[in-house]
């Protein structure tokens, strides 16, 4: 996969739809301790992603270094990316206020 395979991959993965006004993601960083079988468990129990999903965003994470693993209301998102950080991911939710 080319890096334009990635960005275009990375865009379909992270379409959520979401309110108006406010939107959050979690995002996920990579890192040397965890592994891809890990990673792709924990996408599968917390955030309810399929295992391609999961595994997908797995490579996106390792090749460039991070990745939007989910996008909805920051109450939403806050107990999942508790649980991801619980589980030992590096993950921090950023939220964006569109105008």
């Amino acid at each position: 996969m080319n890096q334009n395979q990635f960005d275009e991959l990375e865009d379909v993965l992270t379409e959520d739809i979401t309110g108006v006004g406010q939107q959050s993601h979690i995002i996920v960083y990579n890192d040397d301790f965890n592994t891809f079988d890990w990673v792709i468990q924990c996408f599968m129990e917390v955030c309810n992603h399929t295992q391609e999903q999961s595994e997908q965003l797995s490579l996106l994470i390792h090749f460039k270094g991070k990745a939007t693993v989910k996008t909805g209301p920051l109450d939403t998102l806050k107990p999942m990316k508790d649980a991801l950080v619980d589980r030992g991911l590096s993950a921090v939710i950023e939220t964006l206020v569109e105008d």
